[in-house]
């Protein structure tokens, strides 16, 4: 009999017990994962970076910028390329059905955000066929069922056309694909002159531009320019990378770190609790057992080997089996929630299992080490 073997065999000796340790941990780890997998895709752990520029209203989100500003931001020493975009927020058949459309120039685009959102030419030029037409991203054609060649309306929250219409018709000109599952396809592209010919408030303005860099240029030094460049207009601009925009929106509502570090670390410092007591008392089953071992000559080390490496084991499997779930949970609803399964995840719950693992069996560990023969064969 290996070691593995005793310790395996030591941990479903009592199979119920150990099947609802399992369930407990696989638990915890589900929602380490999913508050892990939400904060990497809404912070920008995986899609968002520091290397694109966005330029808004210092004002807020909800104010909007000249179009004219594009030639002066263009201007602006150390901007590579520079495209703008206006959102179109609304719904689909019902209210709680929420999708955003942004119009944009197709050609400028492609060429600072077209590599990452898979905008071949094809693509391209079936969307310059139509002024109506509109490219949709997989996730969100996926979730609404959307192919191309397809007519469809969404009503607007935001921008409304003559007569208070906010009933908007598009077709479907293509598919962007994304370059990696991690990228945020759930959007779709439209074409501005469109858009702006047709609503009636805020003609000509844009809700921001979209800023690449030189690649000797660090965007920190270019924000500060262009903020400088409109810092004396009516509408002065605030201008920062696409994951500090991210956490800023996020902070708006609450500190979604900290609440998810809280919720956790609550979830987790529970589970440590429950496989201590619940491993004390299996400690406690097995006196006589590690009476036995001690008068065989086995030493200390072993048996606090043993019982880590069987705490250790029950980890393993939980946390195993919690992030399968989670993995399975974002490749279902991922795209919707903006959930995103990255590799710096899988490895912190990796470490985080081995961690719980090896101090969930340190208390009985030293229970087991200070049990002396002649008590362990008294509690037979």
């Amino acid at each position: 009999m290996t070691f593995l073997t005793l310790a395996r065999r030591n941990a479903w000796r009592k199979p119920m017990r150990t099947l609802l340790l399992i369930f407990c941990i696989a638990v915890a780890f589900l929602i380490y994962g999913l508050t892990a997998s939400f904060l990497s895709g809404t912070q920008g752990s995986a899609g968002a970076n520091d290397d694109v520029l966005g330029v808004m209203n210092k004002s807020g989100r909800d104010q909007t910028l000249p179009i004219a500003y594009l030639r002066r931001i263009a201007s602006v020493e150390g901007v590579a390329e520079v495209t703008y975009m206006s959102r179109l927020r609304g719904f689909s058949e019902v209210e709680r059905n929420v999708v955003v459309a942004n119009a944009v120039s197709p050609e400028d685009l492609a060429r600072i955000n077209g590599t990452s959102l898979g905008l071949t030419p094809d693509l391209l030029a079936a969307l310059k066929q139509g002024r109506d037409r509109v490219l949709v991203g997989r996730a969100l054609a996926d979730a609404q069922g959307w192919q191309a060649g397809q007519r469809i309306e969404v009503t607007s929250f935001n921008i409304m056309q003559e007569g208070g219409n906010r009933n908007w018709r598009f077709e479907v000109g293509g598919i962007f694909e994304g370059a990696s599952a991690s990228t945020d396809t759930y959007f779709m592209l439209a074409n501005y002159e469109y858009v702006n010919a047709l609503r009636i408030r805020n003609v000509d303005t844009v809700d921001g531009f979209v800023v690449q860099p030189d690649p000797d240029v660090s965007a920190s030094v270019l924000a500060s320019r262009i903020d400088a460049e409109f810092a004396n207009t009516g509408a002065p601009t605030r201008t920062q990378t696409e994951k500090q925009f991210l956490e800023a929106f996020l902070r708006q509502f609450a500190d979604v770190e900290l609440i998810v570090s809280l919720v956790v670390g609550a979830a987790f410092v529970t589970i440590l609790m429950i496989v201590i007591n619940t491993m004390l008392f299996a400690v406690r089953e097995r006196t006589f057992e590690i009476g036995v071992l001690k008068t065989l000559g086995f030493k200390n080390g072993f048996i606090v080997l043993l019982i880590l490496c069987e705490t250790l084991l029950i980890f393993l499997v939980g946390g195993a089996i919690g992030i399968a779930l989670t993995k399975l949970a974002t490749q279902v609803a991922g795209p919707a929630l903006g959930l995103v399964l990255t590799g710096a995840v899988l490895g912190k719950s990796l470490v985080i299992t081995v961690l719980l693992g090896l101090v969930t069996g340190l208390l009985p560990s030293v229970l087991a080490m200070r049990t002396t023969v002649s008590n362990a064969f008294k509690a037979r």
